[in-house]
């Protein structure tokens, strides 16, 4: 029998049974469509997430005080013999080959006092380097200066936000703010960054690393960061790092991190995520399948007359039991597309009524998704064909 005979004859017996097999597919559409949501929205999610990281670019190395162990039991609450970062550090950082920038940093809250009116935001000690290695930009004014390591000036450097609270549409620069007790003198105004991972960076200050140090009381800085020359592998910039700490500080007391390495450990968490999500939506498709394998069972018994008939006119038993496979899969099959369009659809409404949700579904999961409908349909399909073909053709034209 020809493959367009075997899909007519299939295509057929699904339109004689109209309210069956639509439930039928349906079981199958709104599995799919489970499927498809959920991926979409855990995809959408690990898009989102990258690009906030990846907004800081790809070539950055932390270098943060301590070193973190694995395996054991915990350290908490002993004392450590692990040296400070310093800013002496990060001037030797920047020294090294291959490395384009470095920026110390140091952080904490504190009060900001201007043009009578007094706000808490979050306040960063930095250096000059912070806007090469983290891609930011001054709308206004200048960034932070190369200063001495010991003769910072009492300079800052405003997020847009922040500014537009004490000064709104005044011009900021050159105005004197008190932070943390401290007075400093506005030199420039920062682009908007946005938020990152719920974190305003736009309501911030920029101060000198030195003088926040002084601020916060701190006798060492959080982190350093370094920002190595494009093309250039993290591994070597690493290593380099590795070695300039292990000489200053007599042993190796700090934890090294790269922005690629955090990105390839981010990714395969986001990736298991999403796939996890995807399998909880594929639960609702074994419930699809067991309506594929009951509707083809009483379409097998239904039919018994017809397959004799079939079997009297020379029909093989490969024949029967592909007319029955392909009417399963031709079940799976449309039921699957009807669930890429439901699935498709409720995402992009969601992105639509909910702006803030990450919705992408990338053209893969389509293809997977319609795939997997088939197959289920085919492996549903299996029992009943089977029984279907081997029928024998004198008792089945014997019923009635």
């Amino acid at each position: 029998m020809l493959l367009t005979d075997s899909l007519t004859l299939a295509l057929r017996a699904i339109s004689a049974q109209r309210l069956r097999s639509f439930l039928t597919l349906l079981g199958i559409a709104v599995g799919i469509a489970a499927v498809i949501l959920l991926t979409s929205i855990g995809e959408g999610i690990h898009r989102y997430v990258l690009a906030e990281f990846t907004q800081f670019g790809t070539n950055v190395v932390g270098i943060h005080p301590g070193r973190t162990k694995t395996g054991g039991a915990s350290m908490s609450g002993l004392p450590s013999s692990a040296k400070p970062l310093s800013l002496e550090d990060a001037e030797a950082l920047a020294r090294l080959p291959n490395v384009i920038a470095v920026t110390p940093s140091v952080w904490g809250n504190a009060e900001v006092n201007a043009n009578g009116r007094l706000r808490r935001v979050s306040v960063y000690g930095v250096g000059p380097g912070m806007l090469t290695v983290f891609k930011g930009k001054v709308r206004s004014g200048q960034f932070l200066p190369a200063d001495e390591v010991g003769s910072a000036r009492a300079q800052v450097v405003l997020g847009p936000k922040l500014k537009n609270e004490l000064f709104g549409s005044e011009n900021a620069l050159g105005a004197r703010v008190l932070i943390g007790g401290l007075r400093f003198r506005v030199i420039g105004i920062m682009e908007p960054k946005g938020q990152f991972l719920g974190i305003d960076l736009d309501d911030t200050a920029f101060v000198p690393a030195a003088r926040a140090l002084e601020m916060f009381n701190r006798a060492g800085l959080n982190e350093i960061n370094v920002a190595a020359a494009e093309g250039i592998a993290s591994a070597s910039v690493v290593a380099a790092v590795k070695e300039v700490m292990k000489a200053r500080h007599g042993s190796e007391d700090v934890t090294i991190v790269s922005q690629e390495e955090m990105l390839e450990t981010l990714g395969g968490i986001l990736d298991v995520l999403t796939m996890a999500v995807g399998a909880l939506g594929g639960i609702s498709l074994l419930v699809g399948g067991v309506g594929i394998v009951t509707i083809m069972t009483i379409a097998v018994t239904e039919r018994t007359n017809e397959i004799g008939l079939l079997k009297a006119l020379g029909a093989r038993q490969q024949t029967i039991l592909g007319l029955f496979l392909g009417e399963a899969v031709a079940l799976a099959a449309i039921g699957g597309l009807v669930g890429l369009l439901l699935g498709m659809g409720l995402a992009q409404l969601i992105s639509f009524f909910v702006p803030a949700l990450p919705v992408h579904t990338p053209l893969s999961f389509v293809l997977l998704a319609e795939a997997l409908a088939a197959a289920i349909g085919l492996a549903a399909g299996v029992l009943p064909a089977r029984r279907a073909a081997q029928l024998d053709p004198v008792e089945a034209l014997r019923t009635e």
